[in-house]
């Protein structure tokens, strides 16, 4: 079934990608492991899943060191919100923490990244859906919040990520994730040559919206529902 399931998905973002002028090969696939078993997991990996991700510490703690890549080098991330007292165990455990949107989690990564002589990837989370119930910054304060980031060494910037309202709306979904890429963009010609802040990854898109988010520029998009659940 799982395998299926990859399989399907792949073909959408095949269908899709000509229509938006991209290439299948540009989207990064993040299987999102939240109710998936480590069997699910490891099936979702042999169908060619490399990256995996976990919305709580916890989770991925338990889960990821038991995933079996079969030699092959998984990409780990961390969706979810992050505490500043989880920090560490996070940059243990995973490779891309995609729900930055404070300084001072930001000023704690790099405290905890420092200590372990190492850089830590990250995205910045933007709540274009301006959705109190949602986590991470207003779209207008991202540049002054990546400004003040670029002035820790030891945090990187690849990108951003960014959550649409559920709803069956297509054109309030497609303005959510528009909004993020015309950011994105805002961003680049703002911090031109800055090593700290590389504009790689646009993270957008889920198993209920996934399309539209490749059609306004997502290049990785994170699906739980639809590997392991139908």
């Amino acid at each position: 079934m799982i395998r299926d399931n990859v399989a399907r998905i792949r073909d959408r973002i095949a269908a899709i990608c000509p229509k938006a002028g991209r290439h299948p090969e540009e989207i990064t696939l993040v299987g999102v492991t939240k109710f998936a078993s480590i069997e699910d997991i490891d099936q979702a990996v042999a169908a060619g899943i490399n990256d995996i991700a976990e919305n709580r510490v916890q989770e991925a703690q338990k889960k990821f060191p038991l995933v079996n890549p079969a030699g092959r080098k998984l990409t780990r991330h961390l969706i979810g919100h992050l505490q500043t007292n989880k920090v560490k165990a996070a940059l243990n455990i995973c490779d891309l923490i995609q729900s930055v949107d404070s300084l001072k989690l930001a000023g704690e990564i790099e405290r905890q990244a420092a200590q372990a002589g190492r850089v830590a990837d990250i995205l910045m989370q933007v709540n274009t859906a301006r959705e109190t119930q949602k986590y991470g910054i207003a779209p207008e304060e991202a540049l002054p919040l990546i400004g003040e980031v670029l002035k820790l060494p030891k945090v990187r910037i690849l990108g951003l990520m960014a959550m649409a309202p559920f709803t069956e709306d297509a054109k309030v979904i497609s303005a959510c994730f528009g909004d993020l890429r015309r950011l994105k963009e805002n961003i680049e010609r703002s911090f031109p040559d800055k090593p700290g802040v590389q504009m790689k990854y646009l993270s957008m898109g889920m198993s209920h919206d996934f399309e539209i988010a490749i059609a306004e520029g997502a290049n990785m998009v994170r699906i739980g529902t639809a590997i392991f659940k139908e």
